[in-house]
């Protein structure tokens, strides 16, 4: 019997597991105390130095990487002139509104952000919006036309 931190081998690609658990103690515990009450302001730069870091072409990619990542699944609600509406949904965040943990979703808003400001070339900032009712998170990112000072 396995145990989840072994190597799961499936079909066409080789995965690695990590147990919730794992992922929880790092990122709702060590950062918080780490960082201290900074952490969501940290966590959105440190979202959009990621974004840099792994430059994407199309919100289709940016969904994506959501997937690869292990951050949920990730969905277009509505899409405007000067805004796009997103939701992310994940057993990881279920698991959190069961365990009544407050997370931060801050890196997440920020990747969002510098995605949609590279792709968009306009000045961009995102916000997100904990829904504890459904189990999402929704994103709600904006961005200036005129503001394309970069």
């Amino acid at each position: 019997m396995k145990s989840s931190a072994e190597v799961a081998i499936n079909n066409t690609e080789t995965e690695l597991t990590v147990p919730a658990f794992g992922y929880e103690l790092i990122r709702d515990i060590l950062l918080p105390e780490l960082l201290g009450k900074e952490t969501p302001d940290i966590l959105y730069w440190a979202g959009k130095s990621l974004a840099r870091k792994f430059p994407l072409m199309s919100i289709d990619e940016v969904i994506s990487f959501f997937e690869e990542a292990g951050w949920g699944t990730l969905y277009i609600i509505k899409q405007e002139k000067k805004g796009i509406e997103l939701e992310l949904t994940s057993p990881f965040i279920n698991r959190q509104f069961e365990t009544k943990t407050e997370a931060c979703f801050k890196l997440e808003a920020g990747f969002l952000a510098e995605q949609i400001q590279t792709q968009k070339k306009v000045r961009t900032e995102a916000y997100e919006e904990i829904i504890k009712r459904h189990k999402k998170i929704k994103f709600l990112v904006q961005w200036d036309l005129k503001d394309t000072d970069l």
